[in-house]
């Protein structure tokens, strides 16, 4: 059998209902997609495969037929892709692709019993018509049945693993945030210990997820500092970290701007740090040469005092336009001062905006090379006659 037909065989098998995620990534073509992944929806009562694609800073969706899918997954692994992961109800597969286009496939396959008690189940769903895509129990990072201790002493589950109603939402969040922390995993080393820091980690949620996830779970040598201005918090952190015997987690009480406590940050995470509070974050970063930066702005009130045009000013009379405006604007001046600084920078959806408005969160991977933008940055900054902080805090102003 050649490698085409083993590749067929395993859409054959993989491409159903059952399939969870299809993750392809060690891209060979930098003008296109960088990773993609696909995964089962249910659209008009038909069973499609959704493609998602990044490219540069923008995400690309496209829904296929199972023949579309399988066409289309060949063509990626034989131009763009060199590693394919398969996760599904029916076991796991990876495909592999060596420079010279050789493929090597590895597979494991869930027990023979678990798998048709998972199809009889499917086919009792598709009966009462249950809808794929929205219906369907989510495949979250952390498991709603299964007890994570630290999440039962923060209030989202119970003992038995339950995810109280209530704090539904927070779950939600916290698996979106891992499933981030997911996609730089290829950043962080496993032969050296990676030292991450949370500013304004507050009451921690986020934090101690990421420390399971990554030291539990994933097995990463890792040592996560928290920082934030209540003590009180700190101390009850913690507190908690001691409980649960996760010695590499500590807290401590500082400001951002002034923190001083490391000379090397692997990693900088800052969630919803108020207005400039986030420019001081990403500051400590790019000083830090942090390969990875996970930024969840809040309260972007600098450039909504400052923002000022009259060609634009009829606009700006209307003052809730004016402030998402801001808000918009001081995020992408932001992500585009990250990639002079050497990163490659992507604006994404944290969680759904039913959820809270404040759901932007920028992710920057350091690359090294710098992007030449210093003038159409000053140019916008003209436009809108905006100081912003991180601007004053990092850029070196353009040599005549």
């Amino acid at each position: 059998m050649n490698c085409r037909e083993e590749l067929e065989e395993l859409w054959e098998l993989f491409l159903d209902e059952t399939l969870n995620q299809i993750r392809f990534g060690r891209g060979t073509l930098p003008e296109k997609a960088v990773k993609a992944k696909a995964r089962p929806v249910l659209l008009h009562n038909r069973l499609m495969f959704q493609l998602e694609e990044y490219v540069g800073n923008q995400v690309f969706h496209k829904n296929l037929s199972r023949e579309e899918a399988v066409s289309c997954f060949m063509t990626l692994l034989e131009n763009q892709f060199r590693q394919c992961e398969i996760q599904s109800d029916k076991g796991w597969a990876q495909v592999l692709v060596s420079k010279k286009g050789t493929i090597t496939i590895k597979k494991k396959l869930a027990k023979p019993s678990r798998e048709a008690d998972l199809a009889n189940q499917w086919k009792e769903s598709a009966k009462e018509g249950i809808r794929l895509l929205h219906n369907r129990p989510k495949a979250y990072v952390l498991e709603e049945g299964k007890p994570v201790p630290f999440l039962i002493d923060l209030g989202v589950m119970t003992k038995e693993g339950k995810v109280i109603r209530s704090r539904y939402d927070k779950f939600r969040q916290i698996n979106r945030f891992l499933e981030l922390i997911e996609d730089i995993l290829p950043q962080l080393s496993k032969e050296r210990e990676n030292t991450i820091i949370d500013f304004g980690c507050g009451k921690s949620y986020l934090t101690f997820a990421m420390y399971y996830y990554l030291k539990e779970q994933k097995g990463y040598p890792i040592r996560i500092i928290g920082l934030d201005l209540k003590q009180d918090v700190i101390r009850h952190c913690n507190e908690l970290s001691k409980q649960y015997g996760f010695e590499k987690l500590v807290f401590f009480h500082g400001d951002i701007a002034s923190y001083e406590g490391v000379s090397r940050v692997d990693m900088v995470v800052t969630l919803h740090a108020c207005d400039t509070a986030t420019d001081y974050a990403l500051a400590k970063a790019i000083s830090w040469g942090a390969k990875v930066i996970l930024s969840v702005p809040c309260c972007q009130h600098e450039w909504n005092r400052q923002i000022e045009n009259e060609f634009m000013k009829p606009i700006l009379d209307y003052g809730l336009l004016k402030e998402r405006m801001a808000a918009l604007f001081t995020d992408g001046i932001r992500a585009e001062i990250l990639e002079n600084m050497g990163y490659r920078t992507q604006i994404l959806e944290f969680i759904d905006m039913e959820h809270t408005p404040k759901n932007i969160l920028i992710r920057a991977i350091k690359q090294g090379k710098r992007k030449d933008n210093i003038r159409q940055i000053q140019e916008i900054l003209d436009f809108w006659n905006v100081k912003p902080t991180l601007a004053e805090l990092v850029l070196e102003p353009e040599k005549p």
